[in-house]
This record gives structure tokens, C-alpha cells and sequence, in this order.
């Protein structure tokens, strides 16, 4: 069974994430919290395997009751949902140590299926968002080598092809078709890219990508 608690400052929103994952039998809500500071109080108290958080709520935001989560209560995964496909926070909400962020609007298969990934230890980013992250960032990124740069030499120039493939947003197996590899293989590589640049999941790759320069501008 996959715990969750549910951060939203809106009732009626809270109510229909709640109706649609009591729906589902290896999914259940164990907590709510109407703002990111008893966000952080649940996860703490409750341990849940999911933290669903809105990113705007009063007092304490979800930003900053993500990086707290993962601070204090680090078994538990932080999946940050928004009304808008890019909230100036989304980039800082991946960087604060959340394993995946979706629209609200997304459909409730999608939003369960993004749970279960979640809390097996995955990450999921929405394409949409990604890819508006991308558009937004990546040219505005500096010259100068990222903070990540040195552990870049110790991948293969397969490798690298996965970490930007990655970063675009898509999934194993579209990048199995773009490359022309198995999808075992891409996870494969992906698990190397992940020791060793020191990485806990696919998020924190677009992050490093983002930070280093290797993401992909508009249009590439």
C-alpha cells in the first residue's frame, strides 16, 4: 500500500485528489495539510511514501516545505502539482529535492501512475513542463563550466547521450528509439549516469543538465 498526505490550500481541490486515489486500492491518503509548514508536519509525523504538494499556499510555500521534507522525513517523496505549466517556482521545486512535478489538470490515470513511480523510488516531470523549463532556462544559462562539470569525465560519450536525452523530458523508451537501443539499455546506462555523477534520480539529471549547460535550447 502507498501512503500519501496531500498539501493544498484549497478544500475542494484536496477533495478531489482525495476521491480519485480512494478509488484506487493500493493507494491511500493518511494525512492533509492546508499549508506547507503542516505539510512538513505530516511527513514527519506520518512517514508517508508521498508528499503531493501544492506549490502556493500560504505561510509556509511548497518550495520551501519541499526542501524541508527532504530534509526531515527523507524516506518520503515530494510530487509538487501546480495550476500553471510555468510557475516561476517549478525549476526551484525540482531543485529543493522533489522527485516529480504535473500540472493539476492532469488526467487521474496519469496522476496515479505518477504516484506508484514516485514512491518505487523513480521521478517524474510532466513533457509540457519540461519542455517549457527548457524553452525558459536553457538560453539563459551561463558560459562557464556548471558546478557538476569534473564528474562529467567520468562518463562515456554514450552516457552523455542519455543524461541530455534525459533532459529533455523523455522516457526510456523514447530515448531507446531515438538512440537505437534496447530500453534495457538505456536503463542500463542511465543507472552508470546516475553513480556516477552522484544522482538520486531523473530529476536531479534535468537539474544537472539545466546547471551545466547541457540541456537542449528551443527548438533543438
Amino acid at each position: 500500500m502507498t501512503t500519501v498526505v496531500l498539501a493544498d490550500d484549497q478544500p475542494l481541490i484536496r477533495m478531489g485528489f482525495r476521491l480519485v486515489l480512494g478509488s484506487t486500492p493500493d493507494i491511500t491518503v493518511i494525512g492533509e495539510a492546508d499549508n506547507g509548514g503542516q505539510a512538513v508536519e505530516l511527513a514527519v509525523r506520518l512517514d508517508p511514501d508521498v508528499v503531493l504538494m501544492d506549490v502556493r499556499m500560504p505561510g509556509t510555500d511548497g518550495i520551501e516545505a519541499t526542501r524541508q521534507v527532504v530534509e526531515r522525513a527523507p524516506r518520503s517523496r515530494v510530487l509538487i502539482l501546480t495550476t500553471f505549466d510555468l510557475d516561476e517556482y517549478a525549476f526551484a521545486g525540482l531543485h529543493a529535492g522533489a522527485s516529480g512535478f504535473l500540472l493539476k489538470d492532469v488526467e487521474p490515470a496519469e496522476l496515479i501512475s505518477a504516484i506508484r513511480t514516485v514512491a518505487r523510488g523513480d521521478a517524474v516531470i510532466a513533457p509540457r513542463v519540461t519542455r517549457r523549463l527548457l524553452d525558459t532556462f536553457a538560453s539563459s544559462l551561463p558560459g562557464a563550466p556548471g558546478p557538476g562539470a569534473p564528474l562529467l569525465d567520468r562518463l562515456t560519450p554514450r552516457e552523455r547521450e542519455v543524461l541530455v536525452q534525459v533532459a529533455t523530458g523523455r522516457s526510456n523508451s523514447e530515448i531507446a528509439e531515438q538512440l537505437f537501443l534496447s530500453e534495457t539499455t538505456v536503463k542500463t546506462h542511465l543507472g552508470r549516469v546516475l553513480t556516477k555523477l552522484e544522482l538520486r534520480d531523473r530529476v536531479q539529471v534535468v537539474v544537472f543538465a539545466f546547471q551545466n549547460g547541457l540541456a537542449p535550447t528551443a527548438g533543438s
